[in-house]
């Protein structure tokens, strides 16, 4: 029998290990820049292509550099007015991700245009160093329930930075993909992030049908359809973090990786296909 689709419900992020994994994961970028910008090449190899449409090398980590400063500049220059409560959370910040894709990556093309056309590499790793130890001390420094303004709505600083930590780690593969030099990710930076867009799946496809599994750090039910109760479930989705990241980022096709055998899907109705991707 079908069973009627539900919400999940909301998973809780620890503020400590947040913030943990937040300068682990900074870190574990920085060293990738670092990298690129002391080759003896770092010019052509900055002004190389990414696997983002329209972004260089030098765009990227430039937008990454944007994406930390946003919560230090809007702290600072949009308080929250008194009375203002939190109108979105960690679900919905991922579906206004998604449904505003192709504005936001326009806009972020605009955004790195005047930012990443001059300067030396040395310049490009100090304006980097210089976002996140803005960010980090922030975060830091904040109350956990002080709000943010997003271009979605108002959001908790302890729900920020758990979207914070999805910028670094996916455009972190991004530019692991765009350059070959490894971004050797916070593990719980990665595990938060496989965990927040595995909710986010199930919230946006809503039922019991389908377990997708990404080991050891997400489970979740998904798909609606008949619901099973006991034992192992008909429909099982099985992937790796990483996989499933670029999976739900939009950076490779189901159909790619079920053929390459990093997705096992059993069932009939163990296609995901049409649920992805989440944020593009």
């Amino acid at each position: 029998m079908a069973s009627a689709s539900r919400q999940p419900r909301a998973r809780s992020y620890d503020p400590v290990k947040v913030r943990a994994a937040l300068d682990g994961q900074v870190r574990a970028v920085r060293s990738a820049v670092t990298v690129l910008c002391a080759a003896p090449d770092a010019v052509p190899l900055l002004a190389a292509p990414s696997r983002l449409e329209a972004w260089t090398v030098r765009q990227l980590i430039v937008h990454i550099a944007v994406c930390m400063e946003t919560m230090p500049r809007r702290l600072a220059e949009d308080p929250a007015p008194q009375g203002t409560k939190a109108d979105l959370d960690l679900r919905g910040y991922v579906r206004s991700l998604g449904a505003q894709a192709a504005e936001i990556a326009q806009a972020a093309v605009t955004e790195t245009d005047d930012l990443s056309g001059a300067g030396e590499p040395a310049e490009l790793l100090a304006r980097y160093d210089a976002a996140a130890t803005q960010l980090i001390e922030v975060a830091g420094s904040a109350e956990g329930n002080d709000l943010v303004s997003t271009r979605f709505g108002w959001m908790t600083v302890d729900d920020f930075l758990v979207t914070r930590l999805l910028e670094l780690v996916v455009h972190g593969d991004d530019l692991t993909a765009a350059t070959g030099t490894a971004v050797t990710h916070d593990r719980q930076a990665l595990a938060t992030v496989a965990r927040l867009l595995a909710d986010a799946l199930a919230a946006q496809a809503p039922g019991g049908s389908v377990e997708l599994r990404v080991p050891p750090f997400a489970v979740v039910q998904c798909v609606a359809g008949p619901r099973h109760t006991r034992g192992t479930p008909p429909n099982v989705v099985e992937t790796d973090a990483l996989t499933w990241l670029r999976l739900a980022a939009g950076r490779t096709a189901w159909e790619r990786e079920v053929d390459a055998g990093t997705v096992s899907a059993s069932g009939e109705r163990a296609d995901l296909t049409e649920h992805l991707p989440l944020l593009g």
